[in-house]
């Protein structure tokens, strides 16, 4: 089965799953762009791997957490094409991709890995995970943070860019990972796709539900006060 993956969570990015396991990905760091971006991204990766959008049987996207407007974007973006082309639209929290990649890397049983992702205002979105059989469990969160009010264990792995943003609390990046994978940064869609793929063939429920943590920074006016004349 062929599936597009759809992470706006972070930075704009793509990823097409061909049934054989293989997947190619794009991704672009640029804030506040998803809505320009997005919807070239889907177009250019559909051409280059010359894939109709009735070729695809499934759409995945990213459910954070992550700030309001950008992952609202991914989130509408799946869901219509989902009732475009008729094929079922499925969720996965975005750090789960970052943990999950992490584990692949052959990480001891039971080693601890915490994923930090920019929240904006001086704070982290994070997740805690323990890999187990080559998977990455969650154990902790999400949940959004200042930095140094995250939750420790000792000997953990540290992923995501909350990481790069605050060295002085979640130090350098992990000698065990080649420097400068973009996976340990960003989640991948492609991370994403063999989630869902591996949660559906289990059985579970992959909901279309964002994980804002926060609420959007546009409110509705409260009721007015009544002046007198």
């Amino acid at each position: 089965m062929t599936w597009l993956g759809i992470d706006t969570s972070g930075e704009v990015a793509v990823a097409l799953v061909r049934p054989d396991g293989t997947g190619e990905a794009l991704s672009e760091d640029t804030p506040r762009r998803h809505v320009e971006q997005l919807a070239p991204f889907v177009r250019e990766l559909l051409e280059r791997q010359g894939v109709g959008p009735g070729d695809l049987e499934a759409v995945v996207v990213g459910t954070g957490p992550a700030p309001f407007t950008g992952l609202r974007v991914g989130l509408v973006t799946a869901r219509v094409l989902g009732l475009a082309l008729g094929v079922p639209v499925l969720g996965v929290p975005s750090l789960d991709a970052l943990a999950a990649a992490a584990a692949q890397r052959r990480l001891d049983e039971g080693t601890p890995v915490l994923v930090v992702t920019d929240a904006r205002r001086r704070e982290v979105y994070w997740a805690r995970y323990e890999v187990r059989g080559g998977t990455a469990v969650p154990v902790g969160g999400p949940d959004v943070a200042a930095p140094g009010d995250v939750p420790r264990a000792d000997g953990e792995v540290v992923l995501g860019a909350g990481r790069d943003l605050y060295p002085d609390v979640f130090g350098a990046p992990d000698a065990r990972f080649a420097p400068e994978m973009p996976w340990e940064r960003a989640p991948s869609p492609v991370h994403l796709v063999r989630l869902a793929q591996q949660r559906a063939a289990a059985g579970q429920d992959l909901p279309v539900e964002p994980l804002y943590l926060r609420r959007p920074d546009a409110q509705p006016p409260t009721a007015r006060k009544r002046v007198l004349a």
